[in-house]
């Protein structure tokens, strides 16, 4: 088995290396997140200008093409530098060039693709209700009730990253009421953020300040027939192959994550001195090192591998709860021990390893907690359902 990238992917990481070094530096990157009023248009101005919201999305449509692959080098390069904020482009590159780009309709893959491939138009995903968390099927209130030329949406979302500022809302609500299960009966709708009816509201939190999240509130909020995504009452089985891509494009900005504690790490510990000496020959300090080299490269084998799998079009479902669980919970505990090298200064806001720490800790909770992560994998392996 070849576990080395092929040169084309090596060459896109290594421009996206460069990139992230030039025109995303830590210290830039410090600046936008601490600044939780401002969502950073800088940031996305770049990302356009790079031709980064165009990955994934074909030539066709005025997009770099590039496979699940080349999205997870990029989703890395870029969490090496910005941590959370790389959900920048995440959030879009799921709610938009992912669902659009695979079960839209012809005409709604012209009309949106080439705006999304330009930097022209930001989305957010809308799932998550109030009294739900995890469990969005048996929490799930938002109804769309059909009327002539469309749907009339009522209901309220939370978590909703970057709403504020979306141009479209990608929207799951229940479309008929009379179903024998959760999963039945539902519909993704495609709602512009500007509707009559849609009351958006930020909400403080611990990481990824400024990128915001806010909850939603659609009251009587009209949808158009040409806004419904897929086949109306079945958007639970549109979804499924999306929610793998999701958790592998965690696990690579958790990798990210990673990448930065290290770097931050060892330069640290190589200027750093105490007790007459550099704390980089200290051995428990060398220690925490070793793990967090550990936990770089396992999580970059099963990253790859997850990656390569799903490029293949292989069912990557196991793999993927597999992934998300492994890489958020080591970025996590990999940017603890960073704040722990780092002592007084890993605490301060004027260094990163606080920031990686704060954002790395909403992935072990969303966009699935760990704990529901691991009830799939024990079914996966023959148990019986525990919820």
């Amino acid at each position: 088995m070849d576990f080395e990238l092929p040169e084309e992917h090596r060459a896109f990481r290594d421009m996206v290396r460069r990139w992230v070094d030039n025109e995303c530096p830590k210290d830039w990157a410090r600046k936008l997140e601490a600044d939780e009023h401002n969502y950073p248009h800088a940031l996305w101005e770049k990302f356009s200008e790079a031709g980064f919201h165009g990955i994934g999305i074909d030539e066709e449509f005025g997009g770099q093409g590039g496979d699940v692959v080349m999205q997870m080098l990029l989703a890395r390069e870029l969490a090496r530098s910005l941590g959370g904020l790389s959900w920048i482009w995440g959030i879009t590159s799921f709610a938009g060039t992912k669902s659009i780009g695979l079960y839209g309709t012809p005409e709604q893959k012209a009309k949106y693709l080439p705006r999304i491939a330009a930097g022209e138009l930001k989305a957010a995903i809308s799932f998550t209700e109030p009294a739900g968390g995890t469990d969005v099927l048996g929490s799930l209130t938002t109804t769309a009730d059909k009327v002539d030329g469309g749907w009339v949406i009522n209901g309220e979302k939370i978590w909703s990253s970057s709403a504020h500022v979306a141009d479209y809302l990608l929207v799951l609500a229940r479309t008929d009421r009379n179903v024998e299960k959760k999963h039945q009966g539902l519909t993704l709708f495609w709602v512009p953020a500007k509707s009559d009816g849609v009351k958006i509201t930020n909400l403080p939190k611990l990481g990824m300040r400024s990128m915001g999240s806010s909850s939603v509130v659609y009251d009587n909020v009209f949808v158009a027939d040409e806004n419904v995504l897929a086949e109306p009452n079945r958007a639970w089985y549109t979804l499924l192959p999306t929610l793998n891509n999701e958790r592998i494009m965690v696990g690579a900005f958790c990798l990210g994550v990673i990448d930065g504690v290290l770097e931050d790490a060892l330069a640290y510990m190589m200027q750093r001195k105490a007790f007459g000496k550099f704390i980089g020959q200290f051995q428990i300090l060398q220690h925490y090192v070793a793990d967090i080299a550990t936990m770089q490269r396992t999580t970059e084998l099963l990253l790859h591998s997850c990656a390569d799998k799903q490029a293949r079009g292989e069912n990557v479902g196991t793999d993927a709860n597999m992934l998300k669980l492994f890489a958020s919970e080591n970025a996590n505990k990999a940017a603890d021990m960073g704040i722990q090298i780092l002592g007084g200064m890993g605490y301060s806001a004027e260094t990163d390893m606080q920031r990686y720490w704060r954002d790395s800790r909403l992935w072990r909770i969303g966009p699935i907690t760990n704990e529901m992560v691991r009830n799939g994998i024990a079914e996966s392996l023959g148990l019986p359902r525990s919820f």
